[in-house]
C-alpha cells in the first residue's frame, strides 16, 4: 500500500473542532451552529455587557437602578442562593442514624439541671455529715477532758493565793503579778507598757484601803532577815504602802517613789524596783503588800522576788 490521500473523508465530522485547523478549513470546514461543537448543546451566547437583573435587562453602559426594599425586608435584585436551581438546601438535614439536633432544638437542660442538683445536694450532704461527727468528736472530747481534768472554783470574794518555795539558799526568782492572791479592789492590766511580767500584765487598782496582793512563801531554809524586792511604776507623787509579814504589818511604810521623775499620769516612764528588809521565820511566809489608812497606793505592781539577807539588788 503506498501513501497518498483516500478521499474526502471529511475529518470535521470526527472532529468537531475541524474548523479550527488550516487543513479543515481548506477542506471546508464550517464551525457549527448548535453552539460550541457540542452536539445537543445549548447556546448561551449574549453580547458582551449584556446581563439580566431581576429578570430586567440592560445594555452595555447602562445603569440599572437598584430597588429599594423596606427595612428589615430583602432587596429585590437579590436572589438566595437556595432560589436558584442547584443552590443550597433551606432547612438542615439530619443525620444519619438520628443522632443530629436540628436548628429549633438545644441541649437537653432540663436532664443538665437535674444533674446539677443533685451533684449540689450530694455535696451539702457530705459536708453537713462532716460538721455534725467533728462536732461530735469535739464534745466527746471536751466531755473526756472535763472527767479526767479536775475542775477549779472560780468566785470573786475567794482567790488562790500565790505559793513559791524558797531554796537552799533563801532565793526565790521572780513572780508574775498575775500569780498574786489579790485583795479588795486590786486586778489585773495590761494597757500601760513596759511591765516586766509575762505578758506585760501588772496589778493596778491598789489604791483603795484594803486593796493590795499576798504572795505565799514555802520552804524558808531558817529564821532570819530576807529582801522582798517588787517591781513598780509610780508617776508623780511619791506613794507608800503597808507590808504585812504573816498578817502583821512590819517596820515603817514601803517606799514606792517616783525615781524616774515621771510626770503625774505617765505610768510607761515610771517603772522602777523598791525592796524591804522583812525578819522571815524558817517554813511558810505569807507577805501581802496592802493599801491601809494614810497610805498613797497609786502603783502598778509587775513583780515580787525574794533573797535571803540585807541585800539592796
Amino acid at each position: 500500500m503506498t501513501p497518498g490521500d483516500n478521499g474526502a473523508s471529511t475529518p470535521e465530522d470526527d472532529d468537531p473542532f475541524g474548523y479550527l485547523y488550516a487543513d479543515g478549513q481548506a477542506r471546508g470546514a464550517q464551525p457549527p451552529s448548535g453552539g460550541y461543537g457540542y452536539p445537543n448543546s445549548v447556546s448561551r451566547v449574549r453580547p458582551v455587557g449584556e446581563r439580566t437583573y431581576g429578570g430586567q435587562q440592560a445594555q452595555y453602559g447602562q445603569t440599572v437602578p437598584q430597588q429599594q426594599g423596606a427595612y428589615g425586608q430583602p432587596n429585590a435584585a437579590y436572589q438566595a442562593p437556595e432560589t436558584l436551581p442547584g443552590g443550597a438546601p433551606t432547612t438542615q438535614q439530619p443525620l444519619p442514624g438520628g443522632g443530629g439536633r436540628g436548628r429549633g432544638s438545644g441541649p437537653n437542660t432540663k436532664g443538665l439541671l437535674i444533674g446539677a442538683i443533685a451533684v449540689v445536694a450530694a455535696v451539702v450532704i457530705g459536708i453537713s455529715i462532716a460538721i455534725i461527727n467533728g462536732g461530735s468528736d469535739d464534745d466527746n472530747k471536751a466531755s473526756n477532758q472535763v472527767q479526767t481534768s479536775p475542775t477549779q472554783s472560780h468566785s470573786p470574794s475567794v482567790k488562790p493565793s500565790s505559793t513559791s518555795s524558797a531554796s537552799s539558799t533563801g532565793e526565790i526568782p521572780p513572780v508574775d503579778a498575775k500569780t498574786l492572791h489579790l485583795d479588795g479592789t486590786a486586778t489585773t492590766a495590761s494597757d500601760v507598757k513596759g511591765a516586766e511580767s509575762d505578758g506585760g500584765i501588772y496589778v493596778t487598782g491598789l489604791n483603795q484601803t484594803g486593796s493590795g496582793v499576798t504572795w505565799t512563801v514555802n520552804g524558808i531554809p531558817e529564821d532570819g532577815t530576807y529582801t522582798v524586792f517588787a517591781n513598780y511604776s509610780a508617776a508623780g507623787e511619791d506613794q507608800s504602802m503597808t507590808l504585812l509579814v504573816n498578817g502583821k504589818p512590819f517596820g515603817s511604810k514601803v517606799g514606792f517613789d517616783n525615781y524616774r521623775h515621771a510626770a503625774d499620769g505617765d505610768f510607761a516612764n515610771g517603772w522602777t524596783t523598791t525592796y524591804s528588809w522583812p525578819t522571815l521565820t524558817k517554813g511558810t511566809n505569807t507577805l501581802s503588800i496592802s493599801c491601809q489608812d494614810g497610805d498613797k497606793c497609786n502603783v502598778l505592781l509587775d513583780q515580787l522576788y525574794l533573797k535571803k539577807g540585807q541585800v539592796k539588788r
